[in-house]
């Protein structure tokens, strides 16, 4: 099944690409002499559905090309808009783990600076390090990649201070429906809960905490 899910169906997904209205604040953000951010994302977009790296190259930071060739999963099927500079691409038949639910561009002036993608992650260990990564540098989006949005909000609701407890990772334990990985710190414990499976991918589904 994962198969199915793979880039090799990118191509087909190109006749079938949506394209939403942006709305005001997408708007706002054009002005003279700059092209709008999404027009700029989407010519990433079809660079990267037509495998051609050096279309890609024109519209993308060399680290934005190389983040975006990585995506496992087949194309999203619809460009839900741009949000200030940061345009999102999104499945509408697919389920993939996490709440980007796709791609997010990050455009600052003539190209994509940025690329965050639905991660297709096998080990809950690595789902949990990864959120925990996007927190303390305070990049939702970061989050978005491996978690549900409901568990990025609770968990981004306080900020990492890196002058406060320091926390511990101490690994990730079986539990009814997946695994508990948690944190440790002076007081008590931050447990995120995965789910999913090595072949469809782990995402952390929600966010507990414990008290001493």
């Amino acid at each position: 099944m994962f198969k199915r899910l793979l880039l090799g169906a990118a191509l087909t997904a190109a006749t079938t690409l949506t394209l939403a209205s942006a709305g005001p604040a997408f708007a706002a953000r054009a002005s003279a002499g700059t092209p709008a951010p999404g027009k700029v994302a989407n010519k990433l977009f079809r660079a990267w559905l037509a495998a051609d790296r050096a279309a890609a190259a024109k519209a993308a930071t060399p680290a934005a090309v190389k983040t975006i060739f990585t995506y496992a999963y087949r194309a999203p099927d619809r460009f839900d808009g741009c949000s200030g500079n940061v345009c999102r691409f999104v499945h509408t038949s697919v389920r993939v783990p996490g709440g980007l639910d796709g791609i997010a561009m990050v455009v600052t002036g003539s190209k994509v600076s940025k690329v965050y993608l639905s991660r297709h992650i096998t080990e809950p260990p690595t789902v949990a390090k990864h959120l925990f990564a996007a927190w303390k540098r305070g990049d939702e989006y970061g989050g978005l990649e491996v978690a549900t949005s409901a568990t990025v909000q609770k968990l981004f609701k306080v900020t990492y201070d890196p002058r406060g407890v320091t926390y511990f990772f101490q690994g990730c334990s079986k539990e009814p429906r997946g695994y508990s990985c948690a944190y440790s710190y002076e007081g008590g414990a931050m447990l995120m809960h995965v789910r999913g499976s090595r072949n469809a991918g782990y995402e952390v589904r929600s966010i507990s905490y414990l008290a001493d």
